[in-house]
């Protein structure tokens, strides 16, 4: 609680902030009258005159975290408060990923693991709900839902039943900018699995009487999407700084569009978009390159080799993003949440892989899950030592033109100001004082997490598919991992001066949030007054 006194006398006064806790006041007093000498070796010199209430501040915060009581020895016995930078030789062993590009401009990415038995293989495709208007919003989305509704040789009980037959999986989704359909099967049931696709891309029929009743199963959803206050809080987020935008429209589209959708609708879509050269076919597993090109050779036959690319239309309806908010007022949910965001990079931005391990530096917290006092990252620290959150978790989303960087938290009402205080002082923080150690363990973060994201054959196909539509190629893990040890110190305050000092925000929030401070008090705090 001492930390939270000092954290409001900070804000709320420009008087020095006494570099002694209470606590620790109280310990030199009672020393002072047993033993002088114990007593002048506890008592910390004041401040110099000319550091900044800033520095102290974060000085005190140090201190406090220095002076966590009885610590547990089991947390912290195979744990080292100094991060190291690890050597990553043996990632040069990585399996290959074979890529070939057919006449008609598909490609075909492949990485084998033939020591597995499964296998999965899915068709990723440069076509999203960014790519519709305002009156077909929705499309992609209500397309993904009727791809599985039966083709002319396979109506839905033989798909449906062929699939459970071979025990496979057949899943799709549908994000901003890309659409994917993928199965994962035995490896014996590749080539089936690669026909099914091909059959239900090329050849659905689209029933009329399907379409009306999948309306019902979609507008279900959405009221079931709606009851996520994470993704109410991002579509919000998206349709305020991207507004006037088709990136700010969302997935699913207004329940108006998915009423009024037809069967046209959904041709037109794929024949537009569901081109040769905006689709990859990945496969990961127990996969032999050579089979699968032969097989997409003959089964993937009908597709428009249209050249227009997805970064030829984003170029002509590019995404601004614009300084803005959106509250929404509701007494009656018990938390506030809120998220708070930038302008980010896009995906081939050079400084794309510096703000990721910005993202590691912020870190994530749950007042579910342990650790908090003893995490990296000091705003963990700061919300966990304080209790001023029930969650939070920095982002950062890419897009071919653009992104978003951010901080998306929940909290109780009465928490919202000492939260909003912390969450931008250590953004901004970023632009002024970063340590080496601090980058060095994000860094680290950062590549175990890549490394756990790919565990499995699903997670395999899913990065080659998204990195080929995204960067054009599959990039190598010891390329990534070089390019995130190539960011430091200086490289962190140099792009937070670009992406976060002075710069614009966009907020939106939601439920009992009248203590959240307004917009400009946050459009203040992404610089510090230091003079």
């Amino acid at each position: 609680m001492a930390t939270k006194q000092i954290l409001n006398l900070a804000r709320r006064s420009r008087k020095s902030v006494p570099s002694l806790s209470p606590r620790l006041l109280s310990q030199s007093n009672r020393s002072a009258s047993t033993s002088p000498a114990v007593a002048s070796s506890e008592i910390i010199a004041p401040p110099a005159p000319n550091v900044m209430i800033y520095d102290r501040l974060a000085e005190s915060m140090k201190s406090k975290i220095k002076r966590l009581e009885n610590p547990d020895p089991r947390f912290l016995q195979h744990n080292s408060p100094h991060p190291v930078i690890v050597d990553h030789t043996k990632f040069l062993s990585a399996p290959e990923t074979r890529v070939t590009t057919l006449p008609n401009g598909l490609r075909v990415a492949t990485e084998s693991n033939l020591a597995a038995r499964t296998a999965t293989v899915g068709v990723w495709i440069d076509a999203g709900s960014r790519f519709e208007s305002d009156e077909t919003n929705g499309t992609a989305h209500f397309l993904e839902h009727m791809i599985f509704k039966g083709t002319y040789d396979r109506p839905v009980r033989v798909l449906e039943e062929e699939i459970e037959n071979m025990g496979g999986h057949l899943n799709a989704y549908t994000s901003r900018e890309q659409t994917t359909y993928y199965a994962k099967v035995m490896d014996k049931n590749v080539p089936q699995a690669i026909d099914i696709l091909a059959d239900i891309l090329q050849n659905s029929c689209f029933d009329v009487e399907r379409i009306n009743r999948e309306r019902d199963v979609i507008l279900r959803e959405m009221e079931e999407v709606e009851g996520q206050p994470e993704e109410v809080i991002f579509d919000h987020l998206h349709a305020t700084a991207f507004q006037y935008s088709p990136l700010g429209r969302t997935i699913l589209g207004p329940a108006h569009n998915i009423k009024t959708i037809t069967r046209d609708h959904l041709q037109n879509y794929i024949s537009t978009h569901y081109t040769a050269p905006r689709m990859v076919i990945a496969a990961a597993g127990n996969v032999k390159h050579e089979d699968i090109v032969e097989q997409v050779k003959k089964l993937f036959t009908t597709l428009s080799s249209d050249p227009t690319t997805a970064s030829q239309l984003v170029a002509k309806e590019p995404a601004i993003f614009t300084g803005s908010e959106v509250r929404i007022i509701d007494d009656d949910i018990p938390l506030a949440q809120f998220a708070v965001a930038f302008s980010g990079a896009s995906w081939t931005d050079p400084d794309s892989v510096a703000l990721m391990v910005m993202q590691s530096m912020l870190g994530s917290w749950n007042k579910s899950a342990g650790g908090g006092k003893h995490m990296g990252s000091e705003l963990a620290q700061r919300v966990g030592i304080n209790e001023i959150a029930e969650s939070m978790m920095a982002f950062n989303t890419n897009y071919k033109d653009t992104g978003l960087f951010g901080v998306y938290a929940t909290a109780k009402p009465d928490c919202l100001d000492d939260l909003a205080y912390a969450i931008m002082y250590e953004i901004s923080k970023l632009s002024y004082r970063v340590s080496e150690a601090d980058v060095t363990r994000a860094r680290n973060q950062l590549k175990s997490s890549l490394l756990l994201h790919i565990d499995g054959t699903s997670p395999v196909a899913e990065d080659i598919g998204r990195q080929l539509l995204t960067y054009g190629r599959r990039i190598p893990f010891t390329e990534l991992f070089a390019r995130i040890d190539a960011v430091d110190a200086s490289t962190v305050k140099r792009v937070a001066n670009r992406f976060i000092f002075d710069r614009d925000v966009a907020i939106a929030a939601m439920g009992p949030i009248q203590s959240l401070p307004d917009y400009n008090w946050f459009r203040r705090r992404t610089y510090w007054l230091r003079y």
